[in-house]
């Protein structure tokens, strides 16, 4: 068997699981500390008891999101930026990809792939200080 990566709340639920499963614990007891319905414990200990601990930890890990933006969108709109608008801002820049290449993202998003690719510094990191002569 495999090791299998919990967060701090998973461990806490399977500590407390295998309190409930030993006969040590109430039901009530464990929903009160897991701060969950007596419904929702008896859910998660039927799958602790049929799959184990690893049973416990969020099926979605791993994956990647729904609504992740393509990696190859991502390059189009960054070079697209260094071609015509090296010295745009994100938002600026993000108005561009809409209304001339057709290219709808975000603000963030664009302002996010700015800062990973290089392209632009906020405010604060581009701030000259004065020498004291």
């Amino acid at each position: 068997m495999g090791w299998v990566t919990m967060s701090e709340r998973e461990l806490n639920r399977v500590e407390v699981l295998a309190q409930v499963d030993d006969a040590r614990l109430s039901v009530d007891n464990a929903a009160n500390m897991l701060d969950l319905t007596r419904r929702q414990v008896f859910r998660l200990l039927k799958r602790y008891r049929q799959d184990g601990a690893s049973a416990i930890r969020h099926k979605s890990r791993g994956r990647a999101p729904n609504n992740q933006i393509h990696s190859a969108k991502r390059d189009y709109a960054l070079t697209v930026i260094k071609e015509h608008y090296p010295d745009f801002g994100p938002t600026l820049a993000a108005e561009m990809l809409a209304e001339h290449h057709g290219l709808k993202v975000s603000r963030e998003t664009v302002r996010k792939w700015m800062v990973e690719d290089g392209i632009w510094l906020s405010r604060k990191q581009r701030r000259q200080f004065r020498e004291c002569a």
